[in-house]
């Protein structure tokens, strides 16, 4: 008797932590999309900023510390994101419907600044900026009209169809649909990055002294 209560008391702690879990990180994903929006639109004012830095140090730093704080909190969203493709979760808990193809902007956003210099791009920075002005509408509409809309009753519709446990199959297609997508997005981004780290050594092998080469050959 003593092993059952046991075992009973380690899963509802285990499924109640998992519950605790995922509601924690659904209350916070709010705030770090829009610290997200924040820093990636506040890039005129850190160069507004950086102008009126007479210290050469100074500036290197606030510029540093502003490309880490963005990148930073881009990652972290599309990590926590990740939430979205538990087709458990999907299905039982009060997603947002769109939850799914927001994180699949947030990976498309962060292609473009890992193939392409958004920073001295305009066109580049234009693109990303699309991606994450799309992902968070996705994001924002379905969860303030939606979940968080539910003792609304001129909203029940529009909750009823963008609430993943009202409207369980159309999340399904859309949650495996996005995964797709992130799948070829991070595919592109891995065979890039291959072919980047293929060239660059070539072109360090090219400039490499032969004696060097050949002492390197030696040794190894």
């Amino acid at each position: 008797m003593k092993p059952d209560i046991a075992t009973a008391i380690t899963n509802a702690l285990i499924q109640g932590g998992s519950l605790w879990l995922i509601a924690t990180i659904v209350a916070f994903l709010p705030v770090l999309w829009t610290m997200t929006l924040m820093l990636h639109l506040g890039r005129p004012y850190v160069l507004r900023t950086l102008r009126r830095c007479g210290l050469r140090l100074g500036a290197d730093i606030w510029w540093m510390s502003y490309l880490l704080m963005r990148d930073a909190a881009l990652l972290l969203t599309f990590a926590l994101s990740w939430i979205f493709f538990a087709p458990n979760a999907v299905v039982n808990d009060a997603f947002p419907i769109t939850g799914p193809l927001a994180a699949l902007c947030l990976l498309l956003a962060l292609a473009v600044k890992l193939s392409r210099r958004v920073d001295d791009d305009v066109a580049a920075y234009r693109l990303a900026t699309a991606f994450l002005v799309a992902g968070a509408t996705l994001y924002y509409g379905a969860l303030v009209f939606a979940v968080e809309a539910t003792s609304q009753p001129y909203l029940a519709g529009f909750g009823a169809a963008f609430t993943s446990t009202s409207n369980p199959l159309v999340a399904l297609w859309i949650m495996w649909l996005s995964l797709v997508g992130v799948a070829l997005v991070a595919g592109w981004l891995f065979v890039r990055l291959l072919n980047n780290a293929t060239r660059t050594m070539a072109r360090r092998l090219q400039v490499t002294p032969p004696a060097a080469q050949e002492s390197t050959a030696v040794v190894s």
